[in-house]
């Protein structure tokens, strides 16, 4: 599943190929998504522009006008093509390479100006495609919840501690918690909490303001440095211009139990531990 710098980079490589152009039809070939599309809400689109895409958590919205917008949630296999006027095709997404016999997947077909076209390909179909009203935004069941952006102001040290006070939970599972930070996923917690030193496991109530403070520090630099790296190709993600991500080069913990760390004073083998039902990887020597 892609989590929030995968999803960033989509965004803004879909922002380069199709902001403003206008939608002159949208053909569907399979509505039963993760949520049935509704092809009288999706008709909305045609004759309209998209003004603008934005991305919250791991959320993809495309603004169409005051009344209207489309949100995609990739799910795990989902991810957009681009197809130029000269039907150049481009991924915007990742997984698979770009096949033919993929586009079977094809779910949804955006027919854009200048005879471009974006697809919506879907291989187990758990993403989705809704539409609603802006102006009732914080109604929506998908962001009413959510806790602040990673990278915004608004997550800070004051907010992280108020949201852990009186809580016992392990780390792990509050940065997983989309009510308190939004957009962080397996990978990237895990990449977290080793450069922070702090093990998995560790109750939030145990835990220090140094502790909480180096916390978020590495978060905005794992996160920064996975979307300038274009994100993590574990299922061959790639940008609009065809390069994979490669922060999966520069992982420290996921993926690698049984190497040993790679803090140079350390000779541990890291481990692999379930929490949640997730993959947890650590050293026992350096996370305490």
């Amino acid at each position: 599943m892609p989590e929030l710098p995968e999803v960033e980079v989509v965004k803004r490589s879909l922002k380069k190929k199709i902001q403003n152009l206008r939608i002159k039809k949208v053909k569907i070939n399979d509505s039963n998504l993760r949520y049935k599309i509704k092809s009288e809400e999706i008709s909305k689109l045609i004759g309209k522009k998209i003004k603008k895409i934005e991305r919250r958590s791991k959320f993809l919205i495309f603004k169409i006008d005051k009344k209207l917008s489309m949100l995609v949630h990739l799910g795990m296999t989902g991810k957009f093509f681009f197809i130029n006027k000269n039907s150049q095709k481009f991924k915007t997404s990742f997984y698979y390479d770009m096949k033919k016999k993929d586009e079977k997947h094809d779910r949804v077909i955006f027919f854009l100006q200048n005879k471009q076209k974006l697809i919506y390909n879907d291989v187990r179909k758990f993403g989705f495609i809704k539409f609603y009203n802006p102006s009732k935004y914080y109604q929506n069941l998908h962001f009413k919840n959510l806790g602040p952006e990673p990278l915004s102001n608004e997550c800070n040290f004051n907010y992280f501690k108020k949201y852990l006070k009186g809580r016992n939970r392990n780390i792990k599972d509050v940065l997983m918690d989309q009510k308190c930070i939004s957009g962080l996923g397996n990978i990237y917690v895990n990449e977290v909490l080793f450069l922070s030193g702090i093990k998995p496991t560790r109750k939030v109530s145990k835990l220090n303001d140094a502790e909480l403070k180096n916390i978020l520090k590495n978060i905005k630099k794992v996160l920064k440095n996975a979307i300038r790296m274009g994100g993590s190709s574990i299922k061959n993600f790639s940008s609009d211009d065809g390069k994979k991500g490669i922060f999966q080069q520069h992982f420290k913990v996921y993926g690698k139990k049984g190497e040993r760390c790679s803090n140079t004073d350390c000779n541990t083998k890291l481990v692999r531990i379930v929490i949640s039902n997730r993959a947890t990887f650590f050293c026992k020597n350096c996370q305490k």
